[in-house]
Order: C-alpha cells, then sequence, then structure tokens
C-alpha cells in the first residue's frame, strides 16, 4: 500500500464506528482463532455451523420479544453449548447432535419470523455482518474473550494439551474431560455468537477455523499453534479491514479471502522448510500432533 493509498484512509480511520471496528477485530484476533485451535482439535466442525443456525433462532427471539437480538443470540448460543457437551463424548455423538440441532433451530428461526409477522430482513442481515454497527457491549464481550480464553489456555495448557491429542488418555492422566470440554463448547459457542457482527454468522471461520488450521501446521505444541493462531488472527483481521476500507468492499468477505490466501501460502511452504523450523523451536513438554 503506497502513501497515497494509506493518505485516502486517513478520514475514514478517524470515524468513531471505524475505530470501534478495527479495536473489535484486533480483540477478535486475540481470542478467536484460539477457539479456532479447539474447533480443529477437538475436530467438531459441526459445532460453529450449528451455532450459526441457533443464532438466528435467537436474533429472532430478541425481534419478536423487543429485547436485544444479538443478547439473545449469545444467550442461546451458550445455553445449546450447554446443553450438547454430554454429547461430545465422541465425535460422532457430537456430529449427530449438530445435525438435529441445525435443523431445529433453523426450523424453529423461520416459524417465529413467520408467526410473528417480524421483518425477517434484519435477522438475516445478521447472517451477513454488520462491522460498523459494534458497540460498547460487543467490544466488552471481545475484550472478555480475548482475556478469559488465553487465560484458560494458559491454566489448563496441560490438561488442554492432552484432551486436543487423546480424550482418553486425558481421563486415564486425571483430566476432568466432561467439565473441560463443557467450558470448552461454551466458549466457543460463545464466540460464533460474538463474532456475527464482525463478518457474519456465514463467515465466521475467517476470525476462528483459518487461523488455527494455519497454524497448526506451523506449530509443534498447544503453546506455539496458539502463539501462531493469534499472531495470524491479527494480521489477517487488519490487513483485510485496512484493504476492505480502502476499496470500499464488505469487511466479511475481504477477511475470509485474506485468511484464506494466508493458509493456503502456510500449506504451499516446503515440508523440509517446516521441519527446519520445528527443529529449532525449542519443544513443549506435551506435544499436539499437525492433524487429528
Amino acid at each position: 500500500m503506497n502513501i497515497l493509498a494509506a493518505a485516502d484512509l486517513g478520514p475514514l480511520l478517524q470515524l468513531i464506528p471505524v475505530q470501534r471496528a478495527g479495536a473489535a477485530l484486533l480483540l477478535a484476533a486475540i481470542g478467536l482463532p484460539v477457539i479456532g485451535v479447539v474447533i480443529v482439535g477437538l475436530d467438531i466442525m459441526p459445532v460453529r455451523f450449528a451455532m450459526m443456525h441457533v443464532a438466528l433462532l435467537g436474533i429472532a427471539i430478541g425481534l419478536l420479544t423487543g429485547l436485544d437480538p444479538m443478547l439473545c443470540a449469545l444467550v442461546a448460543c451458550a445455553l445449546a453449548g450447554a446443553g450438547v457437551a454430554p454429547l461430545a463424548r465422541t465425535p460422532d455423538g457430537l456430529s449427530g447432535a449438530m445435525g438435529l440441532l441445525m435443523s431445529l433451530a433453523i426450523a424453529a428461526a423461520l416459524l417465529v419470523l413467520a408467526v410473528s409477522g417480524v421483518n425477517a430482513q434484519g435477522a438475516f442481515a445478521l447472517l451477513w455482518g454488520s462491522i460498523l454497527s459494534v458497540g460498547t457491549a460487543d467490544l466488552w464481550l471481545l475484550g472478555v474473550l480475548a482475556v478469559v480464553v488465553p487465560a484458560l489456555f494458559w491454566w489448563r495448557r496441560r490438561d488442554l494439551a492432552l484432551l486436543l491429542y487423546d480424550r482418553e488418555l486425558a481421563l486415564s492422566s486425571g483430566v476432568r474431560v466432561d467439565l473441560l470440554t463443557l467450558l470448552l463448547l461454551v466458549l466457543v459457542a460463545v464466540s460464533v455468537a460474538g463474532a456475527i457482527k464482525l463478518t457474519g454468522a456465514l463467515l465466521v471461520d475467517a476470525l476462528t477455523l483459518l487461523p488455527a488450521l494455519a497454524a497448526r501446521r506451523l506449530g509443534t505444541s498447544l503453546k506455539s499453534i496458539t502463539a501462531w493462531a493469534v499472531g495470524i488472527g491479527v494480521v489477517v483481521n487488519l490487513t483485510g479491514f485496512l484493504v476492505a476500507l480502502k476499496l470500499d468492499w464488505p469487511p466479511g468477505p475481504v477477511l475470509v479471502l485474506t485468511a484464506g490466501i494466508v493458509v493456503l501460502a502456510v500449506h504451499l511452504i516446503p515440508e523440509r522448510r517446516i521441519s527446519s523450523w520445528r527443529a529449532s523451536a525449542s519443544a513443549s513438554p506435551v506435544s499436539l500432533p499437525s492433524s487429528h
């Protein structure tokens, strides 16, 4: 980006909504990629899709009752995450539950919107994101996630590493697997709801999953994978946001494409180069494999 282009962004960056959006993306880059590490590590890809549908149901209920739609989406996702935790003892059990949850949530959301006569445009608009409408409450939520999620990973890094590597090994090592899984699923659900305004529910992978996919290629332990995920998240979020502002494009798709380019670039790095980096890095006591 040349000097002239940077100068053109100056007036935009002085606008309060743009500053709030940038701050939200920066906070999201600290907490949400770590959630992506959980999603990839536990192999629970269907969870994020289910939570998108649950979030839509919460938004529909909010529009019907006059409550804050985003607050309703947040509560609905948190309850759903806690509710499916007992089914997470096996990936197959969780996948089946997520399919049922997705179907019921979207059916209930459409029914609420149809019966109540509420304008569905407001509900479906949030599926595509509204980053410039980020408010103080959204910043607080992302700020809490930016503190709580990394703190949990640091505090329970050994237990998490064991759980993400092998559930049975974690159980035999004395890890409270059920409680930890419940906590992680609630955090995943809340993170999906918290990211809706930034990219939209349909594109939330740009903030969670994609940085984690690139990080697992580069890292060798839970600590290094988490650090890589956060670093990639910061670069992707800030770069994508500035590009979207400059070109006057919707930020959500730009963030996804930026993150996707980074993931592809990382996977095109020769394996011997990756291996040399890993050999020179200090290994953590508990390592994670590069893939499940």
